[in-house]
């Protein structure tokens, strides 16, 4: 039964991705958020999103039931922007997106540093990789497969194809994969801002939260400077992307250290666009 209603859903969002195509980048990004706002709702909860904001204890003057809207509405942004990628890698949408700290970048690219880029899931968090390995810098990134295997293939073949040839599966075996590439010189980008089991509880805007160490394990062990990167909506169709200055970790910091540090860092971004995050996740989940 699974299978069937997997493949009805792989129907839905191939057709939805033939439509946006005809359609075009930017009516496509408004019929996503259309979509994400009125039938998000169906397949996530409005009311998880508002617990998980009030648990995190931020102070907002925006109405809760709008913030969970524009969370909802920037999914289907992101959505309908997947059969743009190409175009994004193609270098049609450049006027689209502007990098901040791209001699960042080329300082890495120049003197052949391997360094951990993290991140969170960011509005449009798919163009970050894609931003980083455009420059010429030698990148694995770290994807969670989905659950839906027809999606997962098309998924895999985009992020393959445009956004990072090298992309290495969660688990213990993309863990080996990853130490593989760092000794071949590659860097390495993640997303720390998911719930993981195997993780350790750090705390995360005042309250513990099941968070990964493998950024800081690495950071540790291979002694990788640390590029925190965050990207933003502006005025619906465009995007601002920042990248940090590279920090070097000191030797005195152990693991758990580095990955308190971490959750700052990614407090900070959250806190530039809440509702440009997704929040669908809970990370205090015990």
């Amino acid at each position: 039964m699974k299978k069937i209603i997997y493949f009805i859903e792989f129907i839905i969002v191939y057709f939805l991705f033939i439509l946006f195509k005809l359609l075009g980048y930017k009516i496509s990004s408004n019929l996503g958020y259309l979509i994400g706002k009125f039938c998000g709702p169906i397949f996530r909860s409005k009311k998880s999103i508002i617990e998980n904001i009030k648990k995190s204890n931020i102070s907002t003057k925006k109405n809760y039931n709008q913030l969970a809207s524009n969370v909802l509405g920037n999914y289907g942004r992101i959505f309908s922007e997947y059969p743009f990628l190409k175009n994004f890698r193609n270098g049609d949408l450049d006027n689209y997106i502007e990098i901040s700290g791209k001699n960042y970048l080329e300082i890495i690219k120049k003197e052949k540093k391997n360094v951990v880029f993290v991140s969170g899931h960011f509005n449009n968090f798919e163009l970050m990789a894609m931003q980083i390995e455009k420059v010429g810098i030698e990148l694995s990134a770290i994807y969670r497969p989905l659950n839906n295997t027809f999606l997962n293939n098309i998924m895999e073949k985009i992020r393959k194809n445009y956004i990072c040839k090298n992309q290495i599966k969660k688990g213990i075996a993309g863990t080996r994969q990853i130490i593989k590439n760092l000794k071949k010189g590659n860097s390495v980008a993640l997303m720390i801002d998911q719930r993981v089991r195997e993780g350790s509880k750090v705390n995360f805007f005042g309250n513990l939260a099941s968070t990964t160490t493998i950024p800081a394990q690495i950071i540790k062990k291979y002694k990788c400077e640390l590029v925190p990167i965050y990207i933003e909506r502006k005025n619906k169709y465009y995007f601002k992307m920042h990248i940090s200055k590279p920090i070097k970790v000191s030797s005195n910091k152990n693991t758990e250290d580095i990955t308190k540090f971490l959750n700052t860092v990614l407090e900070k971004m959250i806190l530039r666009n809440i509702d440009q995050w997704i929040w669908t996740h809970d990370r205090w989940k015990k």
